[in-house]
């Protein structure tokens, strides 16, 4: 279940270790994004119990990760049984999203709203993105009922968004910028935080795990941008190229709206628990404030690194304040981090066509910015070393 609900691979193994002590067994444990291998078997005895299974890679779930993390407290404090254990898993794994379809899909909107407005544009295109992050979530709701749909979802969404930014430009508002508003309404399945947690495990020496997410990570971007291209091409073609007419862009203080507005976006998205949403507010300021100074200093690598510096010694005094897994709040600092960087400037470059020289220079500077924000959790760790191992 902790691997469902988007646990890193090295801390999900360190923390079945843990547990695996905490009963009295010796153990040994291989986690990949699709697979699952345990070795159990008890001191003095040479008979081992072998268990491999094929799994599927999970949403991010804070608040089920949080509960089941509470299981196991119980379970190693002798407060549980693991019978009884097995039955608090079934129920938090069948349990309910809190916050329900409609604030979800709000949250789509959300996020392409404070998207949109972090990459300084202006008040229309910030609306038009969040309208176009509904469509998004549609998209999503009809995946979950037909496999077909989400054998494509990628792609598909991406075409759709472009398509109905393009009917927007010609009927609608033609001070919408197209590609900028499709790259805000799809932000939430651009793979930046898969990008920077296989980094961060390859860093851990987690080979397997990490390279795989990696090239996870690459597919779908893959698929974003040809669903987007193909999506421009062929708004254009039905509806007809639009001269962009620019529009005043928003004064400098609607970033820390935004970064209020992406907290609350993905409290809801990660069905946060209630009692951990001031902590999940507070770090998106910590990391974006951190960061945007820095850069302003020096440059966006540094910024960058400060940043997750700061996300990362946030969520290990959180993991000692809250007794919770530090990932609850460090998985909302560093998806507050990637845009607030502009990691997804190479993207941005592709799709807007401006040419390989300055989608190559994007490309390094996203690159740079990716393993700061690794090496910024590592020294964290040094620091302050995590109280639990999630």
């Amino acid at each position: 279940m902790l691997h469902k609900y988007g646990t890193p691979a090295y801390r999900l193994e360190a923390h079945l270790m843990t547990l695996a002590d905490g009963l009295g067994l010796r153990s040994s444990f291989i986690i990949s994004p699709t697979s699952m291998t345990f070795v159990l078997w008890t001191e003095g005895h040479e008979d081992e119990y072998t268990h491999a299974a094929r799994v599927e890679p999970g949403d991010l779930d804070m608040g089920s990760l949080s509960r089941t993390d509470d299981v196991v407290d119980l379970v190693l404090g002798g407060e549980l049984s693991v019978e009884e254990a097995q039955l608090r898993l079934d129920e938090i794994e069948f349990m309910p999203n809190p916050y329900g379809r409609l604030a979800t899909g709000f949250s789509f909107a959300l996020s392409g709203c404070a998207f949109a407005m972090l990459m300084n544009t202006s008040w229309n295109n910030a609306l038009w993105s969040g309208l176009l992050g509904i469509v998004v979530y549609l998209f999503i709701l009809w995946s979950e009922r037909s496999k077909g749909i989400a054998n494509m979802l990628e792609p598909l969404v991406a075409m759709m968004s472009a398509m109905g930014a393009c009917a927007i430009a010609a009927y609608l508002d033609p001070g919408i910028n197209i590609r900028l508003a499709v790259l805000s309404s799809i932000i939430v399945l651009i793979p930046g935080l898969a990008l920077t947690i296989g980094l961060q495990e390859l860093s851990a020496r987690h080979l397997v795990s990490g390279t795989a997410k990696i090239m996870d990570a690459v597919m779908m971007l893959f698929k974003l941008y040809f669903g987007a291209f193909v999506g421009v091409e062929m708004g254009q073609l039905m509806f007809g190229e639009v001269e962009f007419v620019q529009s005043e862009l928003l004064p400098p203080w609607t970033a820390w709206l935004a970064i209020f507005t992406l907290g609350c976006s993905l409290i809801i998205a990660f069905r946060t628990r209630r009692r951990h949403i001031v902590w999940s507010l507070l770090i998106g300021f910590i990391a974006y404030g951190s960061s945007h100074y820095a850069a302003l200093s020096f440059d966006l690598g540094i910024g960058a690194f400060l940043g997750a510096f700061m996300v990362g010694i946030y969520g290990n005094l959180f993991s000692r304040l809250a007794n919770a897994p530090a990932v609850i709040v460090t998985m909302q600092g560093l998806i507050v981090l990637v845009p607030g960087s502009k990691t997804f400037i190479s993207l941005n470059s592709y799709i807007a066509g401006e040419g390989f020289a300055s989608a190559e220079t994007a490309g390094q500077q996203s690159l740079i910015i990716l393993m700061s924000l690794v090496a910024g959790l590592i020294f964290a760790n040094s620091a302050l070393p995590p109280k639990k191992s999630l």
